[in-house]
């Protein structure tokens, strides 16, 4: 039997009944549905690293995964993200009859229901670390005073965070503003010498590898948080640590240079 599930997109995607093998194409996706269902997964990234135990085929990278190996794994479903994922790699699957569902996530509580709905399309119920995820963000209290701060990315060239996106929103949650939400471009090129006035430089250590002795000399007027990119960028049972690890990395870092924050509420 077949059944009709609707994508963050708004695609109508129809997959089977039994939903058996899964390609996730994201690993944030990869976790959630390894952390719900060890055995549905048959194909993930070369990025996937969550779970550390995870044994399936890698498939290349989120930008350029080999649509062929995908089709030979035979998947009933390949899961997607709009901002990970390319649309040709996607459509060279959906023309060989393959279903993809894409998620679509740029906010905390919408990373929640986007999950629920995913996993629905996958067949299985929802998991106790999404409710717990959900519990852990209610509970969090965003910092006091709010900070404003950069978010770089990348170096070589500079990139940061900027406008609409699931990084930003994490951080606005726990009562830190960035300072280039305003930026029309999601990802811009930045000169740290030119930037908005900020509090705080928040140096994940993904998708770049930001270190004590990488980065934080490019921000010497400011404290630099230097945080775990899983916990600040990925949507997943990593939600969970995210909610209760972030903000006291943020209190210590700002505490440096003697601001006086602290936890609201």
């Amino acid at each position: 039997m077949i059944r009709e599930v609707t994508d963050d997109e708004g695609r109508t995607v129809r997959v089977s009944a039994e939903v058996r093998r899964v390609v996730s194409l994201v690993p944030s996706l990869t976790e959630a549905v390894a952390e719900t269902r060890p055995g549905l997964l048959v194909g993930a990234t070369d990025w996937c690293t969550h779970p550390a135990d995870l044994d399936v085929p890698r498939i290349r990278g989120t930008k350029n995964p080999d649509v062929a190996a995908i089709l030979a794994l035979a998947p009933d479903l390949v899961l997607a993200n709009q901002e990970e994922n390319r649309l040709p790699d996607l459509d060279a699957l959906r023309a060989a009859g393959v279903p993809v569902y894409v998620t679509d996530i740029r906010t905390v509580d919408g990373a929640m229901g986007s999950l629920g709905r995913m996993l629905d399309a996958c067949g299985l119920p929802e998991p106790g670390w999404l409710g717990e995820a959900r519990e852990a963000w209610a509970a969090a209290t965003p910092l006091e005073p709010r900070l404003r701060a950069v978010v770089p990315i990348w170096r070589k060239p500079w990139m940061a965070v900027g406008s609409d996106t699931f990084t930003g929103a994490v951080l606005h949650r726990l009562g830190v503003d960035n300072v280039l939400a305003g930026d029309p471009e999601r990802y811009p090129k930045i000169d740290p010498k030119d930037l908005p006035e900020h509090d705080l430089a928040v140096l994940p250590d993904e998708p770049y590898l930001f270190t004590a002795r990488d980065g934080p000399e490019a921000f010497p007027d400011v404290p630099v948080a230097l945080v775990s990119g899983r916990l600040l960028t990925w949507y997943g049972p990593s939600l969970v640590e995210a909610a209760r690890v972030l903000p006291a990395a943020l209190v210590r870092s700002a505490r440096h240079r003697n601001t006086d924050v602290s936890f609201g509420g």
